[in-house]
């Protein structure tokens, strides 16, 4: 991925400016992640948060337990409605943006598939990546 990189909601409000490159990216499928996106998963860019900086406007933000009890917070557009990033509580130095809020998503590029036993039989998961039930290194 090209650095620095920018991204945002859908309206413009809120900006951000990433320094560095991404230190993952990938697909998760749990259903947190699909009522949160109305979508099949959540393409994940992760970044460090010393990385990230919020250029313009301040998100909203909506908590939720993960399936292991951590909070995960939510930030969007308060706006448009937008999902722009989230920071999971359980490891709070990164920053975790929704791939379509880039300004160049055809950047993405998916590293790994996670949570695919709860992946929806409509979802298509990529063939040349790695697969895990939940997540990597948990059981």
């Amino acid at each position: 991925m090209n650095v620095p990189f920018t991204g945002g909601c859908a309206c413009g409000a809120i900006r951000y400016r990433c320094s560095g490159a991404p230190i993952y990216m990938g697909n998760c499928h749990c259903r947190d992640c699909q009522q949160a996106t109305g979508s099949a998963y959540f393409p994940c860019v992760l970044v460090k948060e010393s990385d990230f900086a919020l250029e313009s406007g301040e998100p909203s933000w909506f908590e939720r337990p993960a399936d292991k009890g951590h909070p995960m917070h939510r930030a969007f557009c308060s706006a448009c409605g937008s999902p722009v990033f989230l920071v999971n509580g359980a490891n709070t130095t990164g920053r975790a943006l929704y791939a379509g809020g880039l300004d160049d998503p055809s950047q993405y590029r998916p590293s790994r598939e996670i949570y695919v036993a709860s992946a929806q039989p409509w979802a298509l998961i990529h063939p040349d990546v790695p697969h895990d039930d939940g997540m990597p290194g948990r059981r």
